[in-house]
């Protein structure tokens, strides 16, 4: 409505016009009749104004307003601030708040300070003033204002500053529904699922009003951990205060469900939705696919395309097969090519998705690709990536995207650090991985109960079991895995009795126990020849503890008995399975067989092999150093004979060594390295001395048709032995040497590796494909049982 009175008018005739306005175009008339009757000048009428023009976002007429106002109160400053910050215009509002404290006698109220830190959480690149903001609000007597507290509490999880959000929290003498609110989803986006249902408990016990916002925020986190239980009692609830029928909570119970693998369920509660919104749609597309639903999943995007023509990033990223995507390659390439031709690819959400998908697919390259060309990547995209690397077993790819993240300066999260520790466990590069637990210190994720575990993990995977169980110890609520990852640590380097202590304390606490936890256990003892033990474990676990063994279960007890020689017995246990062996069970016989020289049983068990597996070139090779050692040299001919016929091709072996923090990788009779010439002569010194020490080469698994001079040559370069020798020239004397090895370490070379121990008085330690050997003195930790 265009004002064109000419007689005067008064405030509230401005105030009601203000009101009623309905267009930007009429805030503008309105404001130019303002200021021909002189009420430009007005605090009531310009604060009346400013608000209706947030309200249309018309924020530079909003803005030029204020900087021609003469004496704006604390109420006016209070309505531009809000201004600002509901609009996204976060630095303006702390300009704002900064005049105010500057150039005037005002005092903030605790609506500003909700206002102003509301803009500060906004700001990443700036989180020290955040931490300043809630200072001032403590001074200023507004901190436990419940409305301020929200406020802060909502910066502090926006910075992924878990722990001070908490604090907050806690000393708010009364928090309200917003505030508890903001606790709960902070908490889910921040992972800390368990945390935020234990501040919806204590809604309940201090009997805070819920609303739909409540539910549908502690529905997000037990759909997450899979809580079916605890997800209907609440479901009971929200029916009981008649929250049910909510289209959120309604979503909310449908994730719950589809997670849970109720997918009959989740459906039936989507379908009595009478018009479903695009997040209803969203997360019942999502819930087909997490329970393998494709071709229902696609189907529902298609009617989503059809009906509203509202998809957004969050409906592609629930079509795309995360959960299970093998098999899904094509269906993954379609939505690569959807999300690219809609531009949704752009979306950080989309690409850390496709990031993931691929990399689980072992395309690891097309992973990359969408990483690179990523216009902004968010932190999830960053460990996306450094995960799909350590999970295909790129790690020094994983390591160098790691340290680019560290060059740009982009703050790790706990994921970061468990995926990298992940790598570093891998490669078995503990320098790397202390200064990664360095990193988690300064960031205070030590107590992140998956950091904690992965640096177990890591520790024990490096050859430091020592400093493992140090880890172990200073974790007040450990999980399962966490307790996993001891016991198989202690197993990794032959300390069967230690596992067993730790198993056994884990049973008397009541710790949920898994069929890793069994594995790792059994593995203990088999490789501590611990008969008994072993037994008594894999009994306690099907009859005490309900599990029904799994392959890997039975896999242990054949192992167990193979290494300590009762072949038969292993045999025996074979053929008394409820299940068909596979080829671990079949291969842990085999191993058996190779140690105790036993041609017969190995035929047996190879014939199973190379039926179930014929591709693995590993059990060819274990048959023909069978065969060799036998001295039966036509069979082992034989064998690999086939090997060249199907073209298959044995894993090089190559063995790693940091010195001064630089890994150093060889293979095996190799000449490439810079000292090749000194390293070679240092190992021509240490032979001389062995030899006159007793040593004597091991060629039994050699070629048989060469010379026994050349046998005798071609063991003598493994790489674990050129290792040794250059780590002997680089290091102080008496230090000690660690080496990493790909394959399983030969006897040859473990004899080697003993003898080098005692003359040199140094301990050695190595890491092969199958556990930790810790030499010293001229002997082995694994007592020659490997």
């Amino acid at each position: 409505m265009i004002c064109r009175a000419v007689a005067k008018r008064d405030r509230n005739f401005f105030l009601n016009l203000i009101s009623t306005a309905a267009t930007q175009s009429h805030l503008r008339q309105t404001h130019a009749q303002i200021i021909l009757n002189g009420l430009q000048s007005d605090l009531a009428t310009v604060t009346k104004l400013i608000q209706k023009l947030s309200d249309f976002a018309s924020i530079s007429h909003a803005t030029l307003i204020c900087s021609t106002f003469p004496n704006p109160d604390l109420f006016l400053y209070n309505v531009i601030i809000r201004t600002f910050t509901r609009n996204n215009h976060h630095s303006n509002s702390l300009s704002i708040y900064r005049q105010l404290r500057q150039n005037t006698a005002l005092k903030p109220d605790t609506f500003t300070y909700s206002f102003v830190i509301s803009a500060a959480s906004k700001l990443d690149s700036n989180k020290k003033l955040g931490s300043v903001l809630h200072g001032h609000a403590i001074v200023g007597g507004a901190a436990l204002d419940v409305f301020v507290g929200s406020a802060v509490v909502d910066m502090y999880l926006n910075f992924g500053k878990v722990g001070y959000a908490y604090k907050v929290f806690d000393e708010m003498p009364e928090p309200d529904t917003v505030l508890c609110n903001t606790m709960i989803s902070g908490s889910v986006k921040n992972g800390c699922l368990h945390e935020s249902i234990l501040v919806f408990k204590d809604m309940i016990l201090r009997g805070i009003r819920f609303d739909a916002t409540t539910f549908a925020a502690v529905l997000t986190a037990i759909a997450e951990l899979q809580e079916l239980k605890a997800g209907m009692t609440i479901e009971s609830l929200s029916i009981k205060l008649g929250f049910h029928r909510h289209v959120h909570v309604l979503t909310g119970f449908i994730s719950l469900y589809a997670k849970c693998g109720v997918i009959s369920t989740a459906r039936s509660l989507f379908e009595q939705i009478k018009l479903p919104d695009v997040i209803a749609y969203n997360a019942m597309i999502s819930g087909f696919t997490c329970n393998q639903e494709m071709e229902h999943a696609v189907d529902l995007f298609n009617q989503l395309m059809m009906l509203h023509h509202r998809v957004n990033s969050s409906t592609v990223v629930g079509l795309i097969p995360v959960f299970y995507p093998f098999g899904h390659l094509i269906l993954t390439g379609t939505i690569h090519s959807f999300s690219v031709k809609t531009s949704f690819i752009s979306k950080t959400s989309v690409g850390t998705a496709l990031i993931t998908v691929y990399s689980r697919l072992n395309e690891i390259d097309s992973s990359r690709k969408v990483f690179d060309e990523s216009p902004e990547k968010s932190l999830a995209a960053w460990n996306a990536m450094i995960s799909g690397y350590a999970q295909n077993g790129v790690t020094d790819k994983a390591i160098t995207l790691f340290q680019e993240m560290q060059k740009l300066k982009i703050p790790p999260n706990p994921t970061t650090i468990t995926s990298i520790l992940s790598a570093c466990a891998q490669l078995g590069a503990l320098s790397l991985g202390k200064w990664v637990h360095d990193l988690a210190s300064k960031a205070n994720f030590e107590s992140n109960v998956y950091v904690s575990t992965a640096l177990i993990d890591m520790y024990a995977k490096c050859g430091s079991i020592e400093e493992a169980r140090q880890v172990f110890d200073t974790i007040t609520h450990k999980n399962p895995v966490t307790w996993n990852a001891m016991i198989s640590g202690y197993g990794l380097h032959g300390h069967a009795h230690e596992a067993l202590d730790v198993f056994n304390k884990m049973v008397d606490l009541e710790v949920p126990l898994t069929g890793v936890t069994f594995v790792s256990v059994l593995y203990a003892c088999s490789h501590a020849g611990l008969i008994k033990q072993g037994e008594e474990v894999f009994y306690k676990m099907v009859q005490d503890h309900g599990f029904k063994p799994l392959p890997e279960h039975y896999a242990c007890m054949v192992d167990l008995y193979g290494r300590s020689g009762e072949l038969q017995k292993a045999l025996t246990f074979i053929n008394n399975m409820p299940v068909d062996p596979g080829p671990a069970t079949w291969g842990a016989l085999l191993s058996a067989c190779k140690t105790h020289k036993n041609t017969d049983l190995a035929r047996l068990a190879s014939d199973k092999l190379f039926e179930l597996d014929p591709e693995n070139v590993g059990y060819h090779v274990l048959l023909s150093n069978i065969h060799t050692a036998d001295k039966n040299y036509h069979e082992a001919a034989s064998v690999r004979q086939v090997v060249k016929n199907q073209n298959l091709v044995k894993t090089p072996g190559c063995t790693l060594i940091e010195i001064n923090k630089i890994p150093h990788v060889f293979t095996s009779g190799q000449r490439s390295h810079e000292q090749t010439e000194a390293i070679y002569a240092e190992l021509e010194k240490l032979m001389g001395k062995m030899k006159e020490a007793g040593f004597q080469t091991d060629t039994v698994t050699a070629l048989h048709d060469v010379e026994d001079e050349e046998k005798e040559l071609m063991v003598k370069v493994h790489s674990e032995k050129l290792a040794i020798a250059f780590g002997l020239m680089m290091t102080e004397t008496g230090s000690e040497i660690r080496i990493m090895k790909n394959l399983r370490v030969c006897i040859d070379c473990h004899n080697f590796t003993k003898f080098v121990s005692r003359i040199t008085e140094r301990v050695i330690v190595v890491r092969d494909a199958n556990r930790f050997h810790h030499f010293k003195d001229g002997e082995c930790s694994c007592g020659d049982y490997w």
